[in-house]
């Protein structure tokens, strides 16, 4: 009778079905070029519509305070790749970016998300922009990924370009599947329909598997370049014709992973690399409230919109002011796998895992860097600049520093207020001296020129 009872338990407890054990989540990064802190519908734009990107934010959460590694591409797809600061890696330099005439790249000793998700038998697929060396050793399928498609640097270093030194020195731009090169010179109106569907494709054929899917789309990054059924339909031009078009393809994304029954064990996240190429004019778009722009310190460089999306995990609708950072992606990813053998004393991201779902603040500081030099950082609600946040213009110099805002009362930083709170400023100098001291400095990866390309090079920055 005793086991009778016994086995009348078990099934009621786990069914009839023998027991399962759970499989590791699925992650995807959706990671937009350049786009702005105030680009998506959202986020208050008035005018480019992002149904799919607001659906993800109404069944997911999104951050208003998100911010990115750097304010740059090559240094800020480093951050979030390694979880360390570019000063760590060596992604930082005067050129502020990697072009196909330099000898290096992220050296391979740095482990990525994916290399360090490869341990745990996770499958892995670089899609899209790489823009860490586009020399063999440099590239995706050395640090981890099982599958790269797409181009080895930005999508404007091209023949085809207005920039005199790249019209005049660069090869056509090569699109790789692996290290094989499929074609140069692509139509870039294909790009984000090419991204998509293999991103589609890699999904579909690893539904089985826990995998790892790294979505670097171009867009909206300059040239603005879309097919015929995609143009005039934003009333924003041309950039939000873009905008609009990158939005339906994270929209087919989730519909697969819904189709597939995978949503609710794929955490995914949607954000950009930095805030918007303000130069560019009406071609780039837009910070929102936020002071700066693209390569800039102050907060329109640094701060970018993020919705990450796990249905029955997240919380629908939550909108989130947790300091939060691309930095934090790879620690809280190798957390959510629950194993526990991975070290992370060497990175500067930190497991949020519990903002994520339970929208807990984890984090308390941003660090604001210019090249090597730590010019500003955020503690909370505060934000002080210790040296020029921008020396080009008139408007602050290293006399008027150190300048402090509260970041939270004040987010377009119009009112430095260091004069009236001498004790927030000498806690926030303590705190950035602390963080100096502790970080350990990589030179340059940037310096060394391939050799045919040296005269070229050397004749250009003498005409500058």
């Amino acid at each position: 009778m005793k086991n009778i009872i016994l086995s009348f338990i078990i099934i009621i407890q786990f069914g009839c079905n023998p027991i399962k054990e759970k499989r590791s989540p699925n992650f995807i990064i959706i990671f937009a070029d350049d786009l702005g802190y105030g680009d998506l519908g959202s986020y208050g734009h008035p005018t480019i519509r992002t149904p799919n990107l607001d659906k993800m934010a109404d069944e997911g959460m999104r951050f208003t305070q998100f911010y990115t590694g750097s304010s740059i591409c090559t240094p800020s797809r480093a951050a979030l790749l390694t979880g360390k600061l570019p000063i760590r890696t060596g992604m930082y330099g005067k050129r502020s970016v990697l072009f196909p005439d330099n000898a290096e790249g992220l050296d391979p000793s740095n482990k990525t998300i994916a290399s360090a998700l490869k341990d745990y038998n996770y499958k892995t697929a670089c899609i899209g922009k790489w823009h860490l060396g586009h020399l063999k050793k440099f590239m995706p399928l050395n640090h981890g990924f099982d599958v790269f498609y797409g181009i080895p640097y930005s999508n404007d270093m091209r023949p085809e370009s207005k920039w005199d030194y790249a019209r005049d020195n660069f090869p056509p731009l090569p699109f790789l599947d692996g290290y094989d090169t499929i074609g140069v010179s692509l139509e870039q109106s294909d790009f984000i329909e090419m991204f998509t569907k293999r991103s589609i494709e890699f999904i579909r054929t690893n539904k089985d598997n826990p995998f790892f899917l790294y979505l670097a789309h171009t867009a909206p990054h300059t040239p603005l370049l879309l097919n015929e059924n995609n143009k005039g339909k934003s009333k924003r031009g041309s950039y939000g014709d873009v905008v609009e078009e990158l939005d339906r393809s994270v929209g087919r994304i989730l519909e697969t992973l819904k189709n597939l029954k995978l949503s609710e064990n794929t955490f995914v996240i949607f954000t950009s690399d930095n805030g918007p190429w303000s130069w560019v004019n009406i071609d780039g778009g837009s910070s929102g409230l936020l002071k700066g722009n693209k390569g800039s310190v102050y907060e329109g460089g640094y701060r970018v919109p993020a919705i990450a999306w796990m249905p029955g995990s997240i919380d629908q609708g939550i909108i989130s002011q947790s300091l939060s950072s691309t930095l934090d992606l790879y620690p809280t990813m190798l957390a959510m796998t629950g194993n526990e053998k991975f070290q992370t004393e060497e990175l500067d991201g930190m497991d949020i895992s519990n903002t994520f779902f339970n929208n807990t603040p984890i984090r308390e500081d941003i660090h604001y860097y210019r090249q090597d030099t730590l010019v500003g950082i955020r503690h909370n609600e505060w934000k002080i600049y210790i040296n020029d946040p921008n020396p080009w213009d008139d408007e602050l110099s290293q006399k008027d520093m150190p300048a402090l805002y509260h970041i939270e009362h004040d987010p377009s930083e119009k009112y430095n207020i260091a004069k009236n709170n001498p004790e927030i400023v000498k806690k926030m100098k303590d705190l950035s001296n602390k963080h100096i001291l502790s970080i350990p400095k990589m030179s340059s990866k940037y310096g060394k020129i391939l050799p045919s390309y040296k005269k070229a090079y050397d004749d250009y920055n003498k005409k500058l």
